[in-house]
């Protein structure tokens, strides 16, 4: 399946982290960002991912990720001039991507919980648009979703005023190929952008849109603020301390989902320095 990395942007909510290093690049404990949006996409099945980035971030972010050979995967990128929204990542993707169903997910997000993975590579030959709702104290600060009694849908509002629901919609979304002609009929809002919940009220309107409530127990994190990003932080060290598994480790995910063999990942193993990093994907080899 077919996904684009959304890591645009300016980093504005993190300034002045993000005035000399791109937001997606910063460390969310022992790793950078980028990575565990990464590896959601890879476990949701997804080997051929578009990475959209701010033309002064390509060369770092393209250093970090190469090609995606490493990890089994074919990493492309496109450059996004200026923030234009969520939907512009359609318009900036390729033609060999619009005959395909396609997974969109936000660089600054983390999700984390069991059988995640699983739930999500049930999604590859989906018809519509599929998003997930996450219960939150502060919904007003999140683009949420209104279910009626039947658990489908009925509103979706972006940041609301008043308190309509408590559904938060996480940075992650499913689409089938009719994206990328719906997102030529909508106009961009008040603040010079596309808005993701105009392209999601069009699936909506054609009651082809899917919301899946996360289970109890998943985490959802928005690492774009100072606040949030030192929270995952804490949250990924003490599920790796506790457990003794690494979150948003690609060459462990690219290995367990097949994506590479023991061979691979021995040879990976060569170009990486000697650390804490490494000791832990030698246990891989055992």
């Amino acid at each position: 399946m077919k996904a684009i990395l959304l890591a645009g942007g300016t980093g504005t909510r993190i300034w002045p982290l993000s005035a000399a290093v791109n937001k997606h690049l910063l460390p969310v404990y022992d790793k950078p960002m980028i990575y565990y949006p990464l590896t959601t996409l890879m476990l949701a099945g997804a080997s051929e991912i578009l990475v959209i980035t701010a033309r002064e971030a390509k060369e770092a972010i393209e250093k970090l990720l190469g090609n995606g050979s490493k990890w089994g995967l074919s990493i492309t990128y496109a450059i996004q001039e200026r923030p234009g929204g969520i939907p512009e990542a359609f318009i900036l993707a390729p033609e060999y991507f619009r005959d395909n169903s396609v997974i969109l997910m936000l660089g600054d997000n983390l999700l984390y919980g069991m059988g995640l993975g699983e739930s999500l590579n049930q999604n590859s030959k989906l018809v519509g648009g599929k998003i997930f709702a996450y219960k939150v104290s502060n919904p007003e600060e999140y683009g949420v979703v209104v279910l009626g009694p039947n658990g489908q849908p009925t509103r979706i509002v972006e940041k609301p005023d008043s308190p309509i629901s408590n559904l938060a919609i996480p940075g992650l979304y499913f689409f089938d190929s009719s994206v990328y002609d719906r997102v030529q009929s909508i106009q961009p809002s008040r603040r010079g952008e596309l808005e993701i919940v105009d392209i999601l009220n069009s699936y909506l309107e054609d009651q082809l849109l899917q919301v899946q409530v996360l289970e109890r127990g998943t985490a959802w994190l928005d690492t774009g603020n100072p606040k949030s990003l030192l929270a995952a932080g804490e949250f990924v060290k003490v599920i790796e301390d506790r457990q003794g598994l690494k979150i948003g480790c690609p060459e462990e995910v690219a290995l367990r989902t097949g994506f590479i063999s023991i061979d691979t990942l021995e040879k990976n193993l060569r170009e990486i320095p000697d650390g804490e990093y490494k000791n832990y994907l030698k246990q891989l080899l055992l």
